[in-house]
């Protein structure tokens, strides 16, 4: 009789929290440690410098807390994220340590968030053993706007975020204009992002964390969640000039007698999703996603999307991509609701949605643009691809 072969353990959601210096990572990591929910979570506190202060300032729990001062996590210290996450996992799985449920990585605020998505899901171990759930950005309400303008770590973070999160809301200093402003500039940053303000309660745990393509409890997949695709402007195919002259007015990013700043670093990020009916070839498919790695490279921040296939049209490709990294497609068993067209939501630097609207109609054998375009860009740039 053939032993019952055993099955891997189901991988451990992994969330990132960044933001700027003074942002409140530090609080908001203590408050979500407090709650119950989140007992068995192990802490990664990233700091930068010999002499590491920061992690006196986060409640330990039972000692489930590791601390890297060895450099930032955006650069030199990847090499040292793999060898701590490799050996908590053996810890754990030899009973050595408590049996974590959920890993929490604390960065820098000088962090690229990009580099640690891109360990776990490069890592051919790692990427079994964890899956990424999602990044939280916390954005100072009475700084955003000015480190927004200044910082451009600042703004990769917030747009590459899954969950925005809104703190000092609450100080006089913050001043609701400048917070309507900020809640503007971020959603068209980052359409698809949850927003949430932390001085009213709505960064809780249950809010922030399963961000990711699963559901924890019913374990399958919440496509729709996750992708967001309705946060971005639906539009067509032929009005982008008409679109995008009424949004930078609309938002006040240009008035009346107002030069637009080409130099915003938030004016370099676009956001856009791609819609197309038909199943696509998987060739079509693999060529796309391979030239979009190539041609873009680190211009690609994100990429999410469900793509339908001629091979199996029922049973839907979920992909995502970080930069130059993609995590290996999954194929669901079937399709999560009623829509069973292809999307993809993007989020580029430096890049007009117009290079990959061609590239997609080219290789999907568009010669007129059939699929429908939904965008929600910034101020164009001078002529697509930026020096």
């Amino acid at each position: 009789m053939t032993p019952p072969q055993k099955r891997p353990p189901a991988p451990f959601p992994l969330t990132v929290i960044t933001g700027f210096l003074g942002a409140g990572k530090t609080s908001l990591l203590n408050a979500l440690l407090r709650d119950p929910a989140l007992a068995g979570t192990l802490v990664i506190v990233n700091e930068f410098g010999e002499i590491g202060l920061d992690h006196l300032l986060v409640e330990r729990m039972d000692g489930d807390m590791l601390v890297m001062t060895s450099g930032c996590l955006c650069c030199s210290i990847r090499g040292e994220l793999v060898a701590a996450l490799e050996d908590i996992l053996r810890r754990r799985d030899n009973g050595r340590i408590a049996p974590f449920q959920r890993v929490m990585i604390e960065t820098t605020g000088l962090a690229d968030p990009a580099p640690v998505l891109q360990t776990v899901m490069a890592h051919p171990y790692l990427m079994l053993r964890f899956h990424v759930d999602g990044v939280v950005t916390l954005v100072d309400t009475v700084n955003g706007n000015a480190t927004l303008d200044a910082h451009e770590e600042a703004v990769k973070q917030a747009a590459m975020a899954d969950r925005l999160v809104l703190s000092k809301t609450d100080l006089p200093t913050a001043g609701s204009s400048s917070v309507r402003r900020l809640r503007a500039r971020l959603k068209k940053l980052n359409p698809g992002a949850v927003l949430l303000d932390a001085a009213k309660g709505e960064a809780t745990a249950g809010a922030l964390l399963d961000a990711g393509i699963y559901d924890p409890d019913r374990k399958i997949p919440d496509v729709r969640r996750w992708l967001n695709a309705e946060g971005f402007a639906a539009r067509g195919a032929d009005d982008h000039s008409a679109h995008v002259h009424h949004q930078r007015h609309e938002d006040g990013s240009q008035g009346e007698g107002e030069k637009h700043d080409v130099n915003r670093h938030d004016a370099r990020i676009r956001a856009f999703c791609l819609r197309h009916e038909a199943p696509l070839a998987p060739a079509a498919l693999d060529l796309f996603l391979g030239l979009l790695r190539k041609s873009l490279g680190p211009r690609l921040l994100r990429v999410k999307g469900i793509v339908a296939l001629r091979d199996d049209p029922s049973r839907p490709f979920v992909i995502q991509g970080v930069q130059h990294v993609f995590h290996p497609p999954l194929r669901l068993p079937a399709w999560p609701d009623a829509d069973h067209s292809t999307r993809m939501v993007f989020i580029l630097r430096d890049m007009e949605p117009s290079f990959v609207e061609v590239l997609w109609q080219t290789l999907t054998g568009l010669v007129e643009p059939g699929a429908a375009t939904c965008a929600n860009p910034l101020a164009p740039t001078k002529g697509g691809l930026l020096a």
